[in-house]
């Protein structure tokens, strides 16, 4: 177990493809921390630098107190487990599990007839490194349910069963670190909720430093301990699912965690009397007493203003405060939720995710009323930044 540091590391392909720009990034000893982005982000090619599998351009890569930008992947002491599992067909699960110990071994060549002759202590210390491997091996079945497997071969498993050996390869190398490179990609939606809570257990149990890779933001905020929200080879911000999910940095951050994503409206800051509201063109919305004070210097300049699909809630006669007159155009009933797609004359797909039980139906006309206390504001710019946090105007600090 190891604490990994990357500092301004940046890797450039041939024709000055940029896929990592000058990231640095701190993975504490036993954390259990999570790339998550787009396809193309850059999240899967730092991974990849950490385990060896691609040089650096600049920058230093450290595995506890070693930096080991020039280090042979299998002098890492790093473990990897990959989406497409690679175990090999011909051996048995017990046997793709030993793969890497055997090789490893250090008196392995005397473990054979003529070591008995030959060998002496060599022949009994080699004697001791299989005892050793054949434990791992089993403590590992065992951890991962899979002890009643071991004789199998990967063709007579379904996938789950595979990704299990293949983290349990990974498990009995105690490596310095794991690296989960998109892992439960191939298994089905019922499959990778069950796999995703063994993970979890696994690190528990383990205590290993772990970074994972995925696109499924989904996944990264359930798993993580941190989240590391990448695009365009840049990290955008790093923090807790909470923090992520809460306090986006950005348009981006914003967008991009959250299912369904973020709503966003295009509008002003104007005063009314005493009072700051946003006008989304059709509608205006009265900020919440924070918002008054913190954004005070945007009066009358363009802003993009972005409120969570479960913020929205139908309004009633009773209630008083910002809301949005809305046509219903679509309803999704999810079970005990439901996601309602509405829009205003300005603004034509806004999401509310609401109670299923309300009485709603298609084509119809209602209010909806907009928790304006987790309301947010950006520049209205693609990654515009996020005015109304406590963050803005510095940039978040990744180290």
């Amino acid at each position: 177990m190891a604490e990994v540091v990357l500092e301004r590391v940046t890797k450039i392909y041939p024709g000055d493809i940029k896929a990592v720009d000058d990231v640095s990034l701190v993975i504490n000893d036993r954390e259990f921390i999570v790339l998550v982005g787009p396809s193309g982000c850059g999240k899967s090619t730092t991974l990849r630098m950490v385990a060896g599998l691609e040089d650096i351009t600049a920058g230093t890569i450290r595995i506890g107190d070693t930096v080991v930008n020039n280090v042979a992947p299998k002098d890492r002491n790093i473990a990897m487990v990959f989406q497409n599992y690679a175990l090999y067909p011909h051996m048995t699960v017990y046997k793709n599990m030993a793969f890497g110990l055997m090789l490893r071994r250090q008196y392995g060549s005397w473990d054979n007839p003529l070591g008995i002759l030959f060998g002496g202590g060599k022949y009994k210390k080699a004697r001791e490194e299989r005892k050793e491997i054949d434990r791992r091996i089993r403590a590992a079945a065992e951890m991962l349910g899979i002890q009643d497997l071991l004789n199998r071969r990967p063709k007579a498993l379904s996938g789950g069963q595979r990704q299990r050996v293949a983290v349990g390869r990974a498990i009995v190398r105690e490596p310095k670190a794991f690296l989960f490179d998109e892992p439960l990609s191939n298994l089905d939606a019922k499959l990778r909720i069950e796999t995703r809570a063994e993970l979890k257990r696994l690190h528990r149990r383990v205590q290993t430093t772990t970074i994972y890779v995925t696109h499924d933001q989904e996944e990264a905020m359930t798993l993580g301990d941190r989240v590391v929200v990448m695009k365009d080879g840049v990290i955008h911000q790093v923090g807790t699912p909470f923090e992520v999910y809460e306090r986006p940095v950005n348009r981006f951050v914003a967008s991009f965690v959250g299912t369904p994503p973020m709503n966003f409206f295009e509008g002003r800051l104007v005063r009314v009397g005493d009072k700051l509201v946003f006008d989304e063109g059709d509608n205006q919305l009265a900020l919440c007493d924070a918002h008054q004070q913190r954004l005070s210097s945007f009066v009358d300049q363009p802003l993009i203003m972005g409120v969570r699909p479960e913020t929205l809630l139908p309004a009633t006669d009773a209630e008083s405060g910002a809301a949005l007159s809305v046509a219903v155009d679509v309803v999704e009933p999810l079970g005990e939720r439901m996601d309602v797609f509405v829009s205003t004359a300005r603004h034509g797909h806004i999401v509310c995710r609401i109670d299923a039980r309300t009485p709603i139906e298609e084509g119809g006309r209602m209010d909806i009323r907009v928790d304006m206390e987790r309301a947010h504001f950006f520049e209205p710019t693609d990654d515009g930044r996020n005015i109304s946090t406590a963050s803005y105007p510095p940039a978040a600090k990744v180290m």
